[in-house]
């Protein structure tokens, strides 16, 4: 792992220095609230200008319910807005979709419920967007009213200090390795092209394949620590179960990515990282329903991984993305 952006990667075409970029941010959009609002007013006011906004929206009614009675056009001027229909989306087909909209050098991807934390979000995290570097992706924070393991789980994937991922890793960090998060990621245009893009249908995963893939070129992945947005979930324990089954359903359709790069050693780290945090805090009552939710994480992952052996309908009962499969 390289701490400080120097290192021996591919050299490759490059996006030079702080010359100044046209950056696009596209932002798959599903039943948006008024968070989407404070979204946009955000990177209105960051330090690096976003040339244009587009929202990769799915269902066209949801949207409309939401802007009815505002200004949105004249309040958003440099936000523009596809329409698709649930069954056309796609996690990696709609995201590539987007990028055909944008003319940028730079594009950055970001879901609907990542709040900049700052107005340096986007200086940040493309500053070392550069040289060897493909793709970019920033900390995430844990919101207010998080839970409290949670929030662990963020400070375990998400730590205080920056670094560039390089297939030299894969050894000493294994699935780590290829770990890069479309939550909010900056992608050089010129090797996202050169590799081909986002797969264009996946259940999941389709930055993790994408980081997998221009590691495996000879490119570096940075974590930019200092590029913060504000990002959590308390999911139940049957949300957490049906997230992971997609995943391993991901895993089991992407040999080529995930085989032999074994990602339970990382659940037991966290497990490990997590009953020291609450023993520390005092709050150790909290250790058996974490257990708990990490049974249904895991059980809902090995379903995942061998999901050709289930019945399909077991299959639809338990997936996140029933579309996926149609």
């Amino acid at each position: 792992m390289l701490f400080g952006y120097n290192g021996k990667v591919r050299r490759s075409r490059t996006v030079t220095g702080r010359q100044k970029l046209k950056i696009d941010v596209i932002i798959p959009v599903y039943k948006p609230g008024r968070e989407l609002f404070e979204l946009l007013d955000r990177l209105k006011k960051q330090t690096e200008p976003v040339q244009k906004v587009i929202l990769m929206n799915t269902e066209e009614k949801y949207f409309e319910q939401l802007v009815y009675g505002t200004d949105f056009t004249r309040n958003y001027p440099n936000v523009e807005v596809h329409h698709l229909s649930k069954l056309e989306f796609d996690h990696g087909g709609t995201r590539h979709r987007g990028v055909q909209y944008s003319d940028a050098e730079v594009f950055v991807t970001m879901t609907q419920d990542a709040m900049p934390a700052d107005r340096y979000l986007i200086e940040r995290l493309t500053e070392n967007l550069h040289g060897s570097v493909a793709v970019a992706y920033a900390r995430q924070l844990p919101a207010v009213g998080c839970r409290e393991a949670e929030r662990i789980s963020r400070f375990f994937n998400y730590p205080a200090t920056s670094c560039i991922k390089t297939a030299d890793d894969i050894g000493t960090l294994g699935i780590k390795t290829f770990f890069c998060s479309n939550v909010c990621a900056a992608y050089r245009r010129d090797i996202y092209e050169e590799l081909g893009g986002f797969i264009r249908h996946t259940i999941f995963n389709e930055d993790m394949i994408y980081a997998a893939g221009a590691v495996r070129a000879g490119y570096g992945i940075a974590y930019e620590a200092d590029a913060r947005v504000i990002h959590s979930h308390n999911y139940t324990n049957m949300q957490q179960l049906r997230r992971n089954f997609d995943l391993g359903v991901s895993q089991a359709d992407h040999p080529e990515v995930f085989a032999g790069v074994p990602s339970e050693a990382e659940g037991r780290k966290l497990v490990q990282v997590t009953y020291q945090s609450l023993k520390a805090k005092k709050k150790l009552y909290l250790f058996p329903g974490f257990c708990v939710q990490c049974g249904f994480k895991y059980a809902g992952y090995l379903m995942g991984k061998h999901y050709k052996k289930l019945p399909k309908k077991w299959v639809m009962k338990i997936t996140m993305n029933r579309e996926y499969w149609k």
